[in-house]
């Protein structure tokens, strides 16, 4: 039996259960998501390959690592109040049947032009992470949605890490059989854009807007779910006369950014000044990726703890604590001229990145409830934003390692912007009878639990 509040939302995580909808939009968020993240980023690690096949220069590769993420900033800022508009469940089944179009097609790609335009497109795939969040935010209740959303994250993005790995072993996979280097980067990519269309027919199937049904019903009825307006411009204005709205995308761009940006040249970066094969670096910057199958669910679930007892305030030192950390870390890693202890401080700094993440969207739902599409978009757009300032940056210092010095530098300064959010006692005070209402009624549904199985 599901436990939830009078809303619907759930007060627990049954992770292997797939008979309410609250789990089965759990589950499969963060499968689509994954598929996503995996197809977004499945040129990186074949780069040097694509590279030399393609004949494209050192700046041609910054600029297809910029086009990678730019194209999601204006995606994310628009799919948010879809999401508040039609609702995440045909947002999403779209979003991956026609995201999985480029992702094909750029296999035919024959020079740097047509590469570029193919990875700007495949970049509004990245879009999928603001209705990953906006879907569990309106599936779970106050004291378990930080975990909700930090696990569907960061199960997701360990698609960038599997990615990493899987399509150079693709790659070499389909090589054996006697294709070529140019061939064979091109088929591969057949497998990510596959992986969609399945996921988007599960999607459709399977899933509902909200705990109490699809939007289109529940409106026809009368009935306003989390949301008073439809979405549209309305929604992105309310949104963005926050200012906790763009200190937390900037945040979300000095965290999620800085992982775009390794994902995007990490492998490359190994290559060049390390001289790793093409596969040890992809497995390098794999473990970095497949971090986030715990290190962003732990910092949402750290947040939800500490809200426990420190209420919003708590949830906002504790994502200052992991970008400060983030950041320490991320400048020790570009002054690592050791390939030992780049991988080491890869993986440390990688770990409160993904923390950080994971304890950021643990805050989104609580600052506008009434716009959250929009909220979720603007800050999501903030992260890539931080990926294409991080290209830029790469592309005009020539130079990857100072790169990552000036973004350890930026985290450390968004960290104090954290720390600036305040909410206001109403505000608070309304979140935390929120959460202990969601708390409470979690309690007396393990209670009648308890005592129908001393019952029977």
């Amino acid at each position: 039996m599901a436990v939830g509040t009078p809303t619907g939302k759930a007060t627990r995580i049954d992770l292997f259960s797939l008979k309410t909808p609250q789990m089965r939009a759990f589950h499969l968020t963060w499968l689509a998501f994954f598929v996503c993240f995996f197809a977004w980023f499945a040129t990186a690690p074949l780069m040097p390959t694509i590279a030399k096949d393609l004949s494209l220069s050192k700046d041609q590769v910054y600029n297809i690592t910029i086009a990678g993420v730019f194209a999601t900033i204006l995606a994310r800022a628009v799919i948010g109040p879809m999401c508040d508009r039609y609702g995440p469940r045909i947002t999403y089944t779209l979003l991956l049947a026609l995201g999985a179009i480029p992702v094909f097609l750029i296999g035919f790609a024959q020079d740097y032009t047509s590469f570029m335009i193919g990875r700007l497109f495949i970049g509004v795939i990245g879009a999928s992470f603001v209705v990953t969040q906006y879907h569990t935010s309106v599936m779970f209740a106050p004291n378990v949605v930080g975990t909700a959303n930090a696990t569907v994250g960061g199960w997701g993005n360990a698609g960038g890490g599997v990615t990493q790995t899987i399509m150079p072993i693709i790659f070499s996979g389909i090589a054996a059989y006697g294709l070529s280097a140019s061939l064979s980067w091109r088929a591969a990519m057949v497998v990510p854009g596959v992986a969609m269309l399945i996921v988007a027919v599960l999607y459709w199937r399977f899933t509902q807007d909200t705990p109490l049904g699809n939007l289109s019903a529940l409106r026809a009825k009368g009935i306003v779910v989390d949301t008073g307006k439809k979405g549209g411009l309305g929604v992105m204005r309310q949104a963005a006369r926050n200012y906790r709205v763009w200190l937390l995308a900037a945040g979300y761009g000095a965290s999620f950014g800085v992982e775009l940006f390794v994902h995007s040249i990490a492998v490359t970066y190994f290559v060049g000044k390390f001289q790793m094969t093409q596969g040890n670096a992809g497995y390098a910057v794999g473990a970095f990726g497949l971090l986030a199958l715990f290190a962003r669910a732990l910092g949402g679930l750290l947040s939800d703890r500490v809200a426990y007892s420190k209420g919003l305030g708590g949830r906002t030192w504790l994502l200052f604590a992991m970008l400060l950390c983030e950041g320490v870390f991320l400048i020790a890693f570009s002054q690592s001229d050791s390939v030992a202890l780049a991988v080491v401080f890869l993986l440390v700094f990688g770990l409160f990145t993904h923390m950080a993440c994971g304890s950021l969207y643990a805050i989104v739902p609580f600052v506008d409830r009434k716009v959250l599409g929009g909220v979720t978009g603007i800050i999501g757009a903030g992260g890539n934003v931080g990926g294409v300032v991080a290209g830029f940056l790469a592309r005009g210092t020539g130079n990857v390692q100072v790169t990552f010095l000036i973004l350890g530098i930026v985290a450390v300064v968004c960290a104090c912007g954290a720390a600036a959010i305040r909410f206001s006692l109403a505000h608070r005070e309304s979140e935390q009878a929120l959460y202990d209402e969601a708390v409470a009624e979690r309690r007396s549904a393990a209670t009648l639990s308890t005592g129908a199985a001393v019952t029977a």
